[in-house]
């Protein structure tokens, strides 16, 4: 596994989800997205009764989150501390939403875990995708999580693919990692952290770490 691409270079420090010290487990990020069903069940056994109740079989929210009426939320799912799902939010289960992280108007996730702070506050998609410390997408970016032709999805470093096995895999969001409206993030993309993408970018492979990704896929270093 290319350094680059690892658990370690992509997600920072252990607080920063629930979460993190399954997810260190997998030699790549992404092998975990088979396993988050799994992943909730075992954390759900140990919340804390007393700051978390279950709000339906498998779903289970922090006292201090806000959920919206109108939000639907199925199972198996944590929302963590100060969360925030709006309205008419769909999560479609095996999802796991940060301390402080927001799940806005009309935004779908699907098999993801968002960590502390992650935003997807409006219009967005996530689907087999994992969102790190305070990443954030903007309004009506999503992840495309499945190739047109339904075969095994590659991430493209440089001139390199590397293989992940799998039919289903959105996108990796480092740390900090900023998606501007209306972006694709096309099947098997992984955004450093602390990396830019600007507005209605279609992007696809490995962006690195404390860049900007601009039109045409030009991407310049930040320093």
């Amino acid at each position: 596994m290319k350094k680059e691409l690892s658990f370690s270079s992509l997600f920072g420090e252990p607080s920063s989800s629930i979460a993190y010290d399954h997810l260190a487990t997998y030699e790549s990020p992404w092998d975990a997205l088979a396993h988050i069903s799994t992943i909730i069940e075992v954390l759900i056994a140990a919340l804390p009764r007393d700051r978390y109740e279950e709000r339906a079989p498998g779903v289970w929210v922090a006292h201090t989150a806000t959920i919206a009426p109108t939000a639907h939320i199925g199972a198996p799912c944590i929302i963590c501390e100060d969360a925030e799902i709006r309205h008419c939010a769909f999560i479609r289960g095996a999802a796991i939403v940060g301390r402080g992280a927001v799940v806005g108007n009309s935004v779908e996730l699907k098999n993801c875990i968002l960590f502390d702070g992650a935003q997807v506050p409006h219009f967005n998609y996530v689907g087999d995708s994992i969102l790190g410390y305070r990443a954030h997408m903007g309004a009506g970016a999503i992840t495309s999580n499945v190739k047109g032709d339904k075969t095994r999805i590659t991430v493209l470093v440089g001139d390199e693919r590397i293989e992940t096995g799998r039919k289903k895999f959105g996108a990796m969001l480092g740390d900090y990692a900023e998606i501007g409206c209306n972006c694709v993030l096309n099947p098997g993309t992984v955004i450093g952290r602390h990396t830019q993408v600007y507005p209605l970018s279609s992007v696809r492979g490995y962006v690195p770490s404390e860049s900007i990704y601009k039109t045409n896929h030009l991407i310049v270093s930040k320093h």
